[in-house]
């Protein structure tokens, strides 16, 4: 009676366990394989540093740096006493603060107060999240061509950008879905150049031994603050408060995230002076 039962839904299954044992066994195999053919760095295995295999060296370029460390020295010599990296980190939390509090909330917002149907807001929250791909490449652009590699400043100018848009998408009154419709597109276009350029301002302060350390510290406080506060604190204050209390915290942490990236940008402005 068992062996009826079973066998009909092996026949029906046995495909699927076919691939399942195969995918499994390869996935094995090339995990270890990985593993095996992962190196260090050029000179844990014997070979010079790549700038001097090249022949090209940054300008901040130190032999210390080459230095190997352990996690721990990294992260005590590098990256705690980095006074910029916590003025970065920081601008990171309200950065995702305002990208996560725009995001998870548009739809419910247009929804209750904008009186905008399903199928609209999904069109909204289409072209915002849409909107950030040429934005993050002008944004790329517009700190290598015009503010001349200054990422900071870039960072104020697209924040001060952002926090208006905010403004006006929250100051609109009801009845006017084009004047949303804009400004949802241009929040997108402006707010994930900054998040891209934090990240890669992160790389640029800490020596390359640290840069990975860098980058995942500045990481673990917009992933861990800006999206935990923008649906924790965000949807507590719109409980309590109302959306215009939501909207005040959004725009206030976007007025901090522009005042924190103000130090990097003055630093920066007065590191390409000395190098002049």
């Amino acid at each position: 009676m068992a062996d009826n039962r079973v066998d009909p839904l092996y026949r029906r299954l046995r495909w699927q366990i076919f691939f399942g044992i195969f995918f499994g066994y390869a996935a094995n195999y090339l995990v270890r394989k990985n593993f095996a053919l992962m190196r260090d760095t050029p000179q844990s295995c014997g070979l010079p540093p790549i700038e001097a295999w090249k022949n090209d060296y940054p300008p901040d370029y130190s032999e210390n740096h080459e230095q190997e460390l352990t996690a721990k020295q990294i992260f005590m010599q590098y990256v705690l006493p980095n006074k910029l990296l916590w003025y970065i980190a920081l601008a990171n939390v309200f950065v995702y603060l305002l990208r996560y509090g725009i995001l998870d909330w548009s739809s419910t917002y247009l929804k209750e107060v904008k009186h905008f149907t399903l199928d609209k807001s999904s069109w909204t929250y289409f072209l915002y999240e849409y909107a950030g791909i040429p934005g993050t490449q002008l944004c790329g652009w517009m700190s290598d061509k015009v503010f001349r590699g200054n990422h900071g400043a870039t960072g104020v100018f697209f924040m001060t950008l952002v926090t208006i848009a905010t403004l006006v998408y929250w100051l609109n009154p009801p009845g006017n879905p084009g004047v949303d419709m804009i400004c949802m597109i241009v929040i997108g276009f402006l707010i994930y150049g900054p998040v891209m350029l934090i990240g890669l301002h992160a790389l640029e302060l800490a020596p390359k031994k640290a840069a990975g350390t860098a980058a995942g510290f500045t990481g673990l406080f917009d992933y861990l603050g800006g999206s935990v506060a923008a649906s924790a604190i965000v949807g507590y204050t719109v409980d309590f408060f109302g959306w215009d209390g939501g909207f005040l915290v959004m725009i206030v942490g976007s007025v901090l995230a522009v005042v924190l990236l103000l130090p990097t940008m003055v630093s920066e402005h007065r590191h390409k002076q000395q190098q002049a």
